[in-house]
Parts: C-alpha cells; sequence; structure tokens
C-alpha cells in the first residue's frame, strides 16, 4: 500500500441524515443502525475499514447521535473515535457535514464514507491499495439518472467532471459515496467547503459540489472501476430490500491474508463448476 503519509488513512464517516424516505423503518432508529444480512450497517462499515487496517476513525453525527454513539462505542472497545456533531444536521447537507470534520482529521490522508453505504470490503482493499491520492469509487453498471452523483473521465480514469447535473451521457459511472482524499488535498477541500457554506445558499449542498469545485481548479482526482462488486446505497425501502438481497451473512472482521485464503478457495470451487 502506498500513500501520501505512509499509514493507513483515517476513516470519516457522515452520518447526520434523518433518513426520512426510509420511513417507517427510520421513525424509531437511525438509519445506520438497520441491520443488513444480520449486521448493523455501521458496524459492516467499519469491520471493513478494521480488515483494511484502519483504526482511526471519525464519525460526523447529527440525528439520534447519542444512539449511534453508544452503539459504537459499545460493539468496538479500543479503537481510536472522535465524533463531531452537526447540530445543523436538520437544514444543512454533507458538504456541511464533511466541513466539520477539518479540524478533528487534520492534514491525514483519509477515506470518507456515507454512512448508508453497504459493500464488499474488496472494493476497500482496491482503494486502500490505489496509487493515486484523489480518488472516487465509481460503478459503470448503472442507469444514470437525476439523482445519481456522475462522473466523466478522460481515458486515463483522469475526473473531468462530478456532480447530479453532470450529462449522464457522458458520465462513465456513479460515484458511490466511498472516496479517497490525499493530505495535500484535505486542507483544499475544507478551504472550498468552508467558503461555500458562508452563503445559505450553499448549505444544502454535497460534499461532490466542493470536488467538481477543485477539479476545475486543477486539482487532480483519479476514478477507481469498482464495476462487478457488491454495494448498495440506501435511501429508500426498495434500496433496504436490495441490500439484504446482496448483504445475506453477517460481517467479520480478518486480516486479508485470511481474506485471500477464502477467495482463492471460491475461486477454485468456481473453476470446477
Amino acid at each position: 500500500m502506498k500513500n501520501e503519509i505512509n499509514r493507513p488513512p483515517m476513516a470519516v464517516i457522515l452520518a447526520a441524515g434523518i433518513g426520512s424516505r426510509l420511513s417507517p423503518l427510520t421513525d424509531n432508529c437511525p438509519k445506520s443502525l438497520l441491520i443488513v444480512g444480520s449486521s448493523v450497517i455501521i458496524e459492516r462499515m467499519i469491520r471493513n475499514c478494521l480488515s483494511c487496517g484502519i483504526s482511526q476513525f471519525i464519525l460526523v453525527l447529527g440525528h439520534r447521535a447519542d444512539e449511534i454513539k453508544k452503539f459504537v462505542d459499545k460493539s468496538f472497545r479500543g479503537i481510536r473515535v472522535t465524533y463531531v456533531i452537526n447540530e445543523r444536521y436538520r437544514d444543512t447537507n454533507t458538504g456541511y457535514s464533511l466541513m466539520l470534520a477539518a479540524s478533528a482529521i487534520g492534514g491525514s490522508e483519509f477515506i470518507k464514507f456515507d454512512a448508508d453505504v453497504v459493500f464488499d470490503v474488496k472494493i476497500l482493499h482496491q482503494l486502500v491499495d490505489d496509487d493515486q491520492p484523489n480518488v472516487l469509487c465509481i460503478d459503470r453498471n448503472i442507469a444514470l439518472e437525476d439523482e445519481e452523483v456522475k462522473v466523466i473521465t478522460d481515458d486515463q480514469m483522469q475526473v473531468l467532471e462530478v456532480g447530479k447535473s453532470v450529462d449522464s451521457k457522458l458520465a462513465l459511472g456513479e460515484s458511490i459515496g466511498i472516496e479517497k482524499i490525499g493530505a495535500k488535498t484535505g486542507p483544499l477541500l475544507f478551504a472550498e467547503l468552508a467558503e461555500m457554506m458562508e452563503h445559505t445558499a450553499h448549505l444544502q449542498d454535497y460534499y461532490e459540489a466542493a470536488y467538481a469545485r477543485l477539479v476545475k481548479k486543477g486539482i487532480i482526482f483519479h476514478a477507481l472501476d469498482i464495476t462487478g462488486l457488491n454495494w448498495s446505497e440506501i435511501d429508500t425501502a426498495q434500496d433496504f430490500e436490495t441490500a439484504n438481497a446482496l448483504f445475506r451473512s453477517p460481517v467479520t472482521t480478518m486480516s486479508r491474508a485470511q481474506q485471500k485464503v477464502i477467495d482463492d478457495v471460491a475461486a477454485k470451487a468456481d473453476a470446477l463448476t
């Protein structure tokens, strides 16, 4: 693994939202504490991070923050977790939440997760191992509509445009809500977010708007194609059903060597069928 500071990046998990589109599932439960495949969503995310050697976490919380904090503290004693509270979660969005994590992140490389994304740990393995400092995970096998965050790249996978308003006909795929941000780019990103959030009109902006502004200023982002690996963003009841169909088993924490043994056995079994 190569990265700018020669150590595993931090994990920054944005979990401040209400999840109103999942009602009634979220009427009495934060979205990140819903159960998919016998594992709580945020538990699966943290265990995937631990399997990749990531052991330092920043959680940005808002809605039902105490419940999420209690679950994480009880389930993961001994790991380093910093909690950042977005008191304005009702009238802001992910751009504002990410901005609030700036001081906790400092000058470190980090991987940013939307707390409602359930994903195969292989996606994270590939992202951590990627030599590029700024990387967006994208899936090409998605029907791109207005809701999706679309990404246009050149033939070297360098990002040319990113955002929901990007022309779907020109886009390579959808950004899945998991990105790596290099140590040199982080301060530039947070400065961009701070400037944006000075204006009321930007309080509801997603963090991708800041990525798009940096791209226009010449900051290089690359896309990592994770097409074919399982993941699901959970916004609606249908998304929740899809995630449970994709992820039927509870998550476990295992080393990469253990994972390789399992993958090799599965590959041999496939070759015999």
